[in-house]
């Protein structure tokens, strides 16, 4: 796979970073509309099974509340998040459980420009991969951002191939995730476009074969539990303990 293919609705990468920005101030209250919108990150970061002391890569960490789910579940890890929205990352930094997180601003599709260095012991990336420019090129970046056989956790809402799976997305949105945006925020636009970029994203055998050709390996996925079940997913891999 070459260039970006993950099916996503074209969107340039700024003009999602600056509609997140305008929604920054509500994004905590939307997402908590859903009651398993937290546990469900820290799930994903207990999928990690880092050492205490590790440290960790937060990428795509907007408002910080996937930060809040790897510091609860590594309060002694060293943690840095990256993100290309300024307004969602001001949000993470006045938290006061994130004292001494580094916060960056800066692009997924190239940490390293931001100053954001590896190797890292781990990364987790929620719901960012399916929104970047061009997701292989970003997977080749993350997989050199690990130690080697470090893990990373893809935290991602994938329904393609699943017709139960894409009614449940489409129902949910229809009914309470778009109404909601539009009441809080006074448009939907961005939240359109976040349910459409789920339903063309890739399916879960598909972006688990991306990931094997991006060169990671120990590629499996993990199911999220209640109604999110067979939509939202922990895709884990590894970067080889060896060679590239």
């Amino acid at each position: 796979m070459t260039g970006r293919r993950t099916g996503a609705p074209e969107r340039p990468g700024g003009r999602v970073a600056a509609d997140f920005d305008r929604v920054a101030s509500a994004y905590d209250l939307l997402v908590g509309l859903d009651p398993g919108y937290r546990r469900h990150l820290r799930r994903s970061a207990e999928r990690l099974r880092l050492p205490g002391v590790a440290r960790i890569l937060d990428l795509c960490c907007g408002t910080g509340q996937s930060t809040l789910a790897l510091r609860a579940v590594y309060p002694q890890a060293t943690l840095c998040g990256l993100d290309a929205a300024a307004e969602m990352l001001q949000v993470a930094r006045v938290r006061p459980q994130l004292a001494g997180v580094e916060l960056v601003h800066g692009d997924a599709m190239d940490p390293t420009a931001a100053g954001v260095d590896g190797p890292f012991d781990g990364i987790l990336m929620a719901y960012g991969i399916r929104n970047v420019a061009d997701a292989d090129a970003c997977l080749q970046r993350v997989r050199g951002l690990l130690a080697g056989g470090a893990p990373v956790c893809f935290h991602e809402y994938s329904v393609t191939g699943s017709r139960l799976s894409t009614a449940v997305w489409k129902a949910v949105t229809a009914s309470i995730i778009i109404p909601a945006a539009r009441v809080v925020t006074g448009d939907d636009g961005l939240f359109r476009y976040l349910r459409d970029s789920v339903l063309e994203f890739d399916s879960v055998d598909r972006f688990e074969r991306r990931l094997r050709q991006a060169g990671f390996t120990a590629v499996r996925t993990l199911p999220a539990g209640g109604w999110q079940r067979g939509i939202l997913h922990s895709f884990l891999a590894r970067r080889p303990a060896t060679g590239r």
